[in-house]
């Protein structure tokens, strides 16, 4: 570009003698040259407008009226280059000023990262989580005495409940889910097997895997499983299905017919995870005790005929029962979390994403949670 168009800025002659002189650079700055994009192209130009903007430093007057054109480009690097803030005295054209102030409006200069740690800054932060996760907890228990009510609608009227959608639920939340989680049990249960080998023994207690692997699978590893399984694929696709139902306003159109969201969404994907989950849990089991019996007739010579007679007298039918009931609350707190995210939507991508992942370490940080309430509280059952 010829080099009268190029952007440029100067000081003028008396603002360089005071520089001599050794007083403070406060001199009076000339842009010149067109201030466009298509000026910045240029690599060479733009690192000499670099160089000559360091050297102008924070002069105290601005004079524009030498500029030739001037685009929003330009105007965010002069601004940028005031700190974001308008110089001590500046000449500027109407036309100028109206970009100016709109590039002034809408920029925030980067503001110098903070230096140490800011006791009261952390306690408001901290604050912040608590209130947001107090809120996420009452919209929970919201969610709940809605599910009630609305099951006991379902009650007073089973020919008008959403049957259809609990049976299609049932099938895409449970049937479609044995493959998975019968893979992953199966190599679970080797794995414990082969790993209890190993001390059992050196102590010559070989036959105490039965009731190792028994206790722990039917009650804690096998529902656990299953539930971290069914969260980390049901409750990211629940909350996707209504998370898509909101960008597509599908959500505000049930309403404006009338149609509850409570009973049409959240009752049928909460009853048919609450009856697979407990038949879940129990195939996830059975295949981690496959697995488990064919690792110990392996490695110690423990005979599928024998693993099979001692389970039930090593482990008491309690621990079974046990475990389905928790199973079932399980699933019923996967329903709802991934209920209560999905409805939490924005009607964009970003919040669809993030509402997914949120659902997915809510769901598995619950079950973990209900888990460790249930062993406490049912210490002395089954034991």
């Amino acid at each position: 570009m010829p080099p009268s168009l190029a952007p440029s800025v100067v000081l003028d002659a008396t603002a360089a003698d005071r520089a001599s002189a050794g007083r403070a650079l406060a001199g009076r700055a000339l842009p010149q040259g067109d201030w466009t994009a298509a000026g910045f192209a240029d690599r060479a130009a733009w690192r000499r407008l670099q160089r000559e903007l360091q050297a102008v430093g924070d002069a105290s007057t601005w004079d524009l009226a030498g500029m030739g054109r001037l685009d929003y480009v330009g105007a965010q690097i002069l601004w940028r280059h005031w700190g974001g803030k308008w110089p001590a005295h500046y000449e500027i054209s109407d036309a100028q000023r109206e970009i100016l102030a709109r590039v002034a409006q809408y920029s925030q200069c980067e503001k110098p990262a903070a230096t140490g740690w800011r006791p009261l800054q952390q306690i408001d932060r901290l604050g912040v989580l608590v209130l947001s996760g107090c809120s996420h907890l009452k919209e929970l228990v919201e969610l709940i005495g809605q599910l009630l009510l609305d099951f006991a609608r379902m009650l007073r009227r089973p020919q008008r409940a959403p049957w259809r959608d609990i049976s299609g639920h049932l099938y895409s939340m449970g049937a479609t889910a044995l493959p998975i989680t019968a893979l992953v049990g199966f190599l679970i249960g080797v794995v414990l097997a082969y790993l209890m080998a190993l001390q059992l023994r050196q102590f010559g207690a070989e036959s105490f895997i039965v009731n190792i692997l028994g206790i722990s699978l039917i009650r804690e590893l096998g529902p656990m499983l299953a539930a971290i399984l069914v969260a980390g694929r049901s409750g990211s696709a629940i909350t996707a299905q209504i998370g898509v139902m909101r960008v597509n306003e599908e959500l505000d159109a049930m309403q404006v017919m009338g149609i509850s969201h409570g009973f049409r969404l959240v009752l049928p994907r909460a009853l048919a995870l609450a009856l697979a989950m407990p038949l879940i849990a129990v195939w996830t089991t059975l295949a981690a005790l496959a697995g488990g019996m064919l690792a110990a007739d392996l490695t110690m010579g423990i005979t599928p005929a024998y693993f099979a007679q001692a389970l039930p007298a090593a482990v008491n039918a309690a621990n079974l029962w046990l475990a389905m009931g928790k199973s079932m609350v399980f699933g019923v707190l996967i329903a709802l979390i991934g209920c209560h995210w999905g409805l939490r939507v924005e009607p964009n991508t970003q919040s669809l994403g993030q509402g997914t992942t949120a659902s997915v370490v809510s769901a598995i940080t619950m079950v973990i949670i209900v888990d460790a309430l249930f062993a406490i509280l049912f210490k002395d059952v089954g034991i």
